[in-house]
């Protein structure tokens, strides 16, 4: 109990600034009322209810878990499932992420207002789901990538050098109305599902393998699912 109100007093610490900075531009700066105060009161109470839940649900269950499932399979000796299951989760966790379905959605509403695809409910929800796809089976390859890399002991220094070399030449190459929204995918799916799982299966192979550090190796596998989006979803935009 001591724990949850602890996280209670963190989430409010933490959200202190963003309530002061609006009410500041609101009052001061724009010079208006604070409309609907009952509401707005009630939306940042819930905020802070609904995040002190999920970072403990994070410390309950997530963390351990993944840290838990990669050291299984790497005492289970296994590459082919451990690197089935790196796949699994980086598209699973990406394709249930809140902030992907509301970039797709508003992406599809865009390329139909536009005439690239069909204003159809059926055509703006396969173009959406097409989007979503791509981004996470970027990010299940992504996460593929790292735990490859983890094992190897690549630097991580090098896989984001030639990521970053594969974005800008796809760019050259890429409709212009698709590189917006790529460049926007490589940061939505490294979001409140993604990140969590994905850290932690990190981390936990790391810790788990003789001769790896988790602060060097087990880190950096989000800024590889950062990049891949990128580049699948602009092949995306290139195939349609």
């Amino acid at each position: 109990m001591r724990a949850f109100f602890r996280t209670i007093l963190s989430s409010t610490r933490d959200l202190a600034p963003i309530v002061l900075v609006i009410l500041f531009f609101q009052v001061v700066v724009l010079e208006q009322p604070l409309s609907k105060l009952t509401g707005l009161i009630g939306g940042t109470l819930l905020v802070v209810l609904g995040l002190t839940f999920f970072l403990r649900g994070l410390n309950m269950a997530l963390f351990p878990i993944g840290e838990s499932m990669a050291y299984d399979f790497a005492r289970k000796g296994s590459l082919f499932w451990l690197l089935a299951f790196s796949f699994a989760l980086g598209f699973g966790t990406t394709i249930a992420e809140p902030a992907l379905i509301v970039v797709a959605k508003e992406a599809a509403k865009i390329a139909a207002a536009s005439g690239q695809i069909l204003d159809s409910d059926s055509a703006r929800v396969s173009y959406a789901f097409g989007l979503r796809l791509s981004v996470g089976l970027a990010v299940g390859v992504a996460t593929l990538i790292g735990v490859i890399r983890i094992l190897r002991g690549w630097p991580i220094h090098i896989v984001m050098v030639v990521g970053y070399v594969i974005v800008m030449i796809m760019t050259i190459f890429a409709p212009k109305e698709i590189i917006g929204i790529a460049y926007d995918a490589g940061g939505v799916t490294t979001s409140t599902i993604t990140v969590p799982l994905v850290t932690a299966l990190g981390v936990g192979l790391a810790s788990s393998i003789k001769g790896r550090n988790p602060m060097v190796d087990g880190f950096g596998l989000i800024a590889i699912a950062s990049i891949t989006p990128m580049v699948f979803v602009m092949a995306y935009g290139m195939l349609n």
